[in-house]
């Protein structure tokens, strides 16, 4: 086994580099990012919230207003001029508080109002602009004197102000008054929070002091929020490193507790797959390190016996003896040699010759050439149609089929029987290899192809085969871009499957 590789110690971090960690970089990315979004509504809110109230309370004025306009339209329709409202103040008063919600005033004796009979009142000038002066305050004793909404005026259709403050016309809305689809005046009417900038100042004030101790709230929910949330995602990221650090000291039997469908429980889940994928390798190459000692010490065992016969006397150096000890050397370089073509093939360093090959026609001639040996007892049936071309090294196709030769050859029964197809499948050209009895059992089928891999391990020395050929073929099957299977032969035997892409040409005829 080999040593595992060595990590080198965690340096240890002083002053501000010990802030420089994933948990402490998380809280200010999810704290900043919560803090920018409570100042912007803070903001947005306020901003909103001043001007919604000034629109509440403009629309809320005007509504008020709607029903003095109408008094006031339908008092210039009976008297036909203003004269009749713009030298009674008093009037004015009691019709501006009735719209404004404020209930009817008592009229003083001998004013207009009083119950029939009173003389009616004989100031017609109009109402001076602008608040009363303090001297006009009324004596003591007196009731006191109307002061007049100093946020309505009235104007004329030439928009001179009959009653209220002049100055104050250039601030003022007008609602147009009309009698019979004619403009006959306009009701005149200051915003309210232009009149009471103090009152605004103050409410701005208070709601300023509410949104305050509500976006400090805010502020320490998010500062614990992204506390927590921080701490939740460095403790999983804790766990994969710690799992991380596991896997570079060799320890591939670690797993992660993967929790949740999201990314980080996908991201354990594929480091577990990872940890088993590492394990699986880790014991196959201890096995293949196992197997290849196992492969070569039968046959240095039979050259050492061998060879120390020789020494002691007991054998003769004759022809047949030493052809016995050139079997064994032969054994042992093909096995090297089926070694390096396999880790040649791993790192896909196996050379290849590609070029345009006619399937069909280069099957047949192996088979023919192979069969046609003297002694073979093989009964062969075929159907290679020509004109299936693939992009193919020829000498790699050999070899393929010189291992499956080998195989029916060495492991059925006589008289062996072998049926070679070929077809077309889609975009590949198919071919079909089945044998005849024995076959290999199910459970084993998936495992041919494995690197000195033996249905019957008792059966390796009298085989003479290595359990790499297979292996080897399925390499070059695989470099060709195609794929290998094994499954059970009609025939009793074993059946095997190769699929190679058509070349480009062949595809379009």
């Amino acid at each position: 086994m080999s040593a595992a590789p060595s990590v080198s110690p965690a340096r240890p971090r002083s002053g501000l580099a010990r802030f420089d960690s994933l948990r402490v970089k998380l809280f200010l990315a999810i704290a900043g990012a919560n803090v920018v979004l409570v100042m912007a509504a803070y903001l947005i809110y306020g901003w909103s919230f001043d001007r919604g109230l000034v629109e509440y309370l403009n629309k809320a004025d005007e509504t008020r207003l709607q029903p003095l306009v109408v008094r006031l339209a339908n008092g210039y329709r009976q008297h036909g001029h203003w004269d009749w409202i713009a030298g009674d103040r008093e009037r004015w008063f009691e019709l501006s508080r009735e719209v404004l919600g404020s209930g009817r005033v008592q009229r003083r004796p001998g004013e207009q109002g009083q119950p029939p009979g009173a003389p009616p009142p004989t100031n017609n000038a109009p109402a001076p602009a602008g608040p009363r002066p303090a001297a006009e305050a009324p004596p003591p004793g007196n009731p006191p004197a109307l002061t007049i909404d100093p946020r309505l005026l009235l104007l004329d259709a030439e928009r001179r102000v009959i009653i209220g403050p002049e100055w104050r016309a250039e601030q003022a809305v007008l609602k147009p008054i009309t009698v019979d689809e004619r403009l006959v005046g306009y009701l005149g009417y200051v915003p309210r929070l232009q009149m009471v900038a103090s009152l605004e100042r103050v409410f701005q004030a208070q709601q300023t002091r509410t949104y305050a101790a509500i976006a400090l709230g805010l502020f320490a929910a998010v500062l614990l929020n992204a506390a927590l949330i921080a701490h939740w995602l460095s403790r999983r990221l804790r766990a994969l490193g710690a799992g991380t650090t596991a896997i570079a000291q060799g320890d591939y039997e670690v797993r992660l507790n993967a929790q949740g469908h999201d990314e980080l429980a996908q991201l354990a889940d594929d480091f577990n797959r990872m940890a088993v994928s590492l394990q699986a390798a880790r014991q196959a190459r201890q096995q293949w390190i196992a197997d290849i000692a196992h492969e070569l010490r039968t046959p240095l065992a039979t050259l050492r016996a061998e060879i120390e016969a020789l020494q002691d006397g007991i054998r003769q150096p004759d022809a047949a003896n030493l052809d016995s000890l050139a079997q064994e050397v032969s054994r042992l370089t093909r096995l090297v040699d089926d070694l390096r073509l396999l880790s040649l093939s791993d790192l896909g360093a196996l050379d290849y010759r590609f070029a345009p090959l006619d399937l069909g026609r280069f099957v047949a001639d192996y088979l023919h050439e192979a069969t046609a040996r003297p002694g073979q007892r093989l009964r062969l049936s075929t159907d290679l149609p020509e004109g299936l071309s693939v992009r193919a090294d020829g000498d790699r196709l050999d070899q393929v089929l010189a291992n499956l030769l080998q195989n029916t050859l060495r492991y059925t029964h006589e008289p062996a029987s072998l049926d070679v197809r070929l077809v077309r499948d889609g975009d590949e050209a198919r071919l079909s290899w089945e044998d005849s009895a024995p076959g290999v059992p199910a459970e084993a089928l998936p495992r041919l192809t494995d690197r000195l891999y033996r249905v019957d391990e008792s059966r390796a020395s009298a085989s003479g085969g290595s359990g790499l050929g297979l292996a080897i073929a399925r390499a070059i099957v695989e470099g060709h871009g195609g794929r290998m299977t094994a499954s059970a032969s009609a025939l009793g035997g074993l059946r095997w499957d190769l699929w190679l892409p058509l070349h480009a040409e062949a595809e379009h005829d």
